[in-house]
């Protein structure tokens, strides 16, 4: 059977990628463009460098600077109403996985109107929205290359996915440079986050081929540079492997989905307000324990991919090595257990129903090669404690 393949229209990676908005701009005959950010790119200047990048030109960007951490939807209302009363005519999303998120659902919910959840899945937007020019500053979500958007509902909690061609960026710049000045804790989560998607994407019941080679390439270049870029921010080789490797897994999921790891990790984002990619890593080892007796040969290509099984080491082996791995990964990266981040249990216990019933609701838990009960997806997360 064949597979569609969506990726970018454009895509231009490495050192110095992100001084390219001008040339993206003119190739896409864009004049008008809205830059959607946040208040930490203003204050790095990586925002004045676009629009001096722009100016010199001719083009005036107008910037919405607001959006915030795990996205919402009054996060996003201004921004929204920004495109409504202007003629903007694409959008320059600058940042990391949450200011293009933002940007995403303000492409669409601008153009089209609506409130975000007549747009969450099951819903499919294939309808295109302003064109995004997406330059991710974080070696993580990989939100540059997916069709993918997450937004949440306030009201109730519920961290809503949303899913199509019109989430698609229509080009991606993809610049490592642009992470060197990440803090520690943000380069440990957003980085394990991008190895989730690898491997998530791999063991996924929708991988394909395709999806395969960019995890397979994605876990090579994440899992052996991981703990160098988190320990040496500075490093740059290991940085560049880090910012390509997240795009590949990207890549992976965006054509694959993601599978169980995610579907439990949004609700507790959610209602703990954790971090995506910390709660990822809360859940990856049990998470992982629990899916391998379904994916005995995946999950060992896997670690073999990672670097740390050998080829020559049986499936059982592998896959051992691999669990060993995962949790030695979160010791060393100083992941908190939800004790140690302040969740406090009792609260954690109240919803814990309701979270495995939203978990499944996402749609993530069918793509996993072992498909939990909700009483399954119970036990998994009062495992974390």
């Amino acid at each position: 059977m064949s597979h569609h393949i969506l990726l970018p229209r454009m895509m231009e990676i490495g050192k110095g990628a992100s001084e390219k908005v001008s040339d993206i701009l003119a190739s896409l005959d864009c004049s008008k463009p809205l830059i959607v950010t946040d208040k930490m790119m203003v204050e790095l200047g990586y925002a004045e460098k676009i629009t001096t990048q722009l100016a010199d030109i001719g083009i005036v960007a107008d910037v919405f600077a607001d959006t915030v951490p795990e996205p919402t939807v009054s996060s996003i209302e201004s921004g929204v109403s920004m495109v409504r009363e202007n003629e903007y005519d694409c959008i320059v999303a600058l940042g990391g996985g949450s200011p293009i998120d933002s940007a995403k659902a303000i492409s669409i919910l601008g153009k089209y109107g609506g409130q975000m959840r007549d747009y969450k899945f099951p819903t499919v937007t294939d309808v295109a929205g302003l064109p995004i020019i997406a330059i991710p500053t974080t070696a993580g979500t990989g939100s540059e290359v997916t069709r993918f958007t997450i937004i949440t509902d306030e009201k109730t909690s519920e961290k809503m996915l949303c899913v199509g061609r019109g989430f698609m960026p229509t080009a991606a710049l993809v610049d490592y440079t642009l992470t060197q000045s990440l803090p520690q804790r943000v380069t440990a989560d957003t980085g394990i986050d991008a190895l989730t998607h690898a491997i998530e994407a791999f063991v996924s019941k929708k991988a394909n081929l395709y999806s395969d080679a960019q995890a397979l390439s994605a876990m090579a270049l994440i899992a052996p540079n991981l703990r160098t870029v988190f320990v040496d921010g500075n490093n740059e080789q290991a940085r560049e492997a880090m910012m390509l490797g997240s795009t590949l897994a990207g890549i992976a999921f965006s054509n694959a989905s993601v599978a169980l790891v995610h579907g439990m990790s949004r609700p507790i984002g959610a209602a703990f307000h954790v971090p995506h990619g910390l709660s990822n890593a809360m859940l990856l080892p049990a998470v992982t324990a629990f899916s391998l007796p379904s994916a005995t040969t995946r999950y060992a290509m896997c670690a073999r991919a990672m670097g740390v099984a050998s080829q020559a080491d049986a499936d059982d082996v592998a896959n051992e090595k691999l669990l060993q791995e995962l949790n030695a990964l979160n010791a060393d990266l100083q992941v908190p257990t939800p004790a140690d981040f302040g969740i406090d249990k009792a609260a954690f216990f109240a919803i814990v129903d309701t979270m495995a019933e939203q978990a499944l609701a996402s749609g993530s838990p069918g793509n996993n090669p072992r498909v939990p009960t909700a009483d399954e997806i119970v036990s998994i997360y009062t495992s974390l404690w």
